[in-house]
């Protein structure tokens, strides 16, 4: 049996754990191009906040999963954000992999029924 691809799976999940735990905490906090088109046309103040005008923004509501434990990027409870915001990724990937690794486990054990 070849054992190659276990190396591979291990080495990219470890590559994504590295980028969701380290990296995620250099990314921009500007607002992306959805954020920026839905802003056209409103007056901002320095904190963010519309003050005034016409535009789609202003009628954003928060979601319903706001207060879940992973919500804002961020692991609720932990006051250091470099932190929380690494520990969320982590946990991102680690949820997602497992999920995945499921799903090919469900499939896999079906083929086998069927063989």
């Amino acid at each position: 049996m070849n054992r190659k691809p276990g190396w591979f799976l291990a080495g990219g999940l470890l590559v994504a754990l590295l980028l969701a735990g380290v990296v995620s905490n250099f990314a921009s906090g500007s607002p992306d191009g959805l954020d920026a088109t839905a802003r056209d046309g409103c007056a901002v103040d320095d904190a963010g906040e519309i003050t005034g005008g016409t535009c789609m923004a202003q009628k954003e509501q928060a979601h319903q999963m706001a207060d879940s434990p992973l919500a804002d990027y961020g692991v609720k409870g932990i006051d250091n954000p470099y932190l929380s915001t690494g520990l969320s990724g982590v946990l991102g990937v680690l949820i997602t992999f497992g999920i995945g690794a499921g799903g090919f486990w469900l499939v896999r054990r079906r083929e086998h029924r069927a063989a």
